[in-house]
């Protein structure tokens, strides 16, 4: 049997009006497990469905010190912390949205990083929140998890210091920029930005690798627009010039066929849907989300809050076993 200690993952509640809580309690109704668990997760939100999951309630071990996690997940429970801190009582209902559910959404991601920063937990492991939410009542820059979490972190902006990837099981897809608009994003895309991030890619991921074009078909030699010819390629052959295994701008309408069938082991993609559509499309449900270069490991499910299911008792947790199963796998490659 191993000597090495079970590595403590810390799930966030998401948005507590959505499905996040739903599905951290589903997954806690599942044994055996081969990590510990630990919940950032409202007393009002369980309260709110605890109905539909007596069994998994029951097994919450309720504190705010993650030095007992491992002594209660012996026991078969979960330490749940709760992190809300307003001074008026939080009422959830499943399913809309408030301002104090922002709020709640923030404060159990600041808790977890504050946790994943301090090397108190070995992975962070989010539900989905709500952005406009949270931009309309908290903070008006956020623009989602990826984003929020580099600045926390300090780390640069797009395409520098860290990458949104998405780990399906036969494709590995790296966003050169994250949530902005598209003529914002088409407008970030610079030599300087694609060669770094080929960098930190190339850093994490073992193999070649492949950047989808621009235009289509990458430009037709000119015929459907030069960006490719002249920001895709010269940041292409200088990072092959550093050593960097990789090749592009290819036509992204056959370029995730080719990486799915092993061609490359990983893509990136220019903006945000480029990348998204084929990675949902060919592993919905499935599909992890890692914020590659942050100085802890972050996942993250593939999909969103589902307002229009939560409180129900219709909200699948699938994805987010899947999510930890790869974390895992992340966590087992670092040791």
């Amino acid at each position: 049997m191993s000597s090495v200690p079970e590595p403590i993952l810390a799930f966030t509640q998401g948005d507590p009006a959505g499905i996040g809580p739903e599905i951290l309690l589903r997954l806690l109704e599942e044994a055996p497990r081969d990590y510990v668990p630990v919940f950032y997760l409202e007393r009002a939100a369980v309260r709110a469905i605890a109905s539909r999951f007596p069994a998994a309630v029951a097994r919450l071990s309720w504190g705010d010190d993650v030095a007992a996690a491992r002594a209660i997940a012996a026991q078969g429970a979960c330490l749940a912390i709760d992190p809300w801190r307003g001074a008026e009582p939080h009422f959830v209902e499943p399913g809309s949205p408030t301002a104090a559910d922002a709020r709640g959404a923030m404060a159990a991601i600041d808790a977890a990083v504050d946790a994943a920063l301090a090397r108190r937990v070995d992975a962070m492991v989010t539900a989905p929140v709500a952005k406009s939410t949270i931009a309309r009542h908290v903070l008006p820059s956020f623009r989602g998890h990826t984003e929020y979490l580099a600045e926390r972190c300090g780390l640069a902006r797009y395409g520098r210091d860290y990458l949104m990837t998405f780990l399906a099981p036969d494709l590995t897809v790296a966003l050169l920029t994250t949530h902005l608009p598209l003529r914002a994003a088409l407008d970030a895309v610079e030599p300087v930005a694609i060669l770094e991030a080929l960098r930190l890619f190339a850093r994490h991921v073992t193999g070649r690798l492949a950047v989808a074009a621009f235009n289509p078909h990458a430009g037709e030699d000119g015929l459907l627009g030069d960006e490719d010819d002249r920001l895709v390629r010269p940041a292409v052959e200088m990072a092959r010039q550093q050593g960097i295994d990789v090749s592009g701008p290819h036509s992204a309408d056959s370029l995730f066929a080719r990486a799915r069938r092993g061609e490359f082991a990983g893509v990136l993609a220019l903006y945000h849907d480029q990348g998204l559509i084929a990675a949902k499309t060919a592993a919905f449900g499935q599909a992890t989300n890692w914020t590659m270069g942050l100085p802890f490991l972050r996942t993250s499910v593939d999909h969103g809050t589902a307002f229009d299911i939560a409180g129900r008792g219709l909200a699948d947790a699938g994805p987010l076993r899947e999510v930890v199963l790869a974390t895992l796998g992340r966590l087992g490659q670092r040791s």
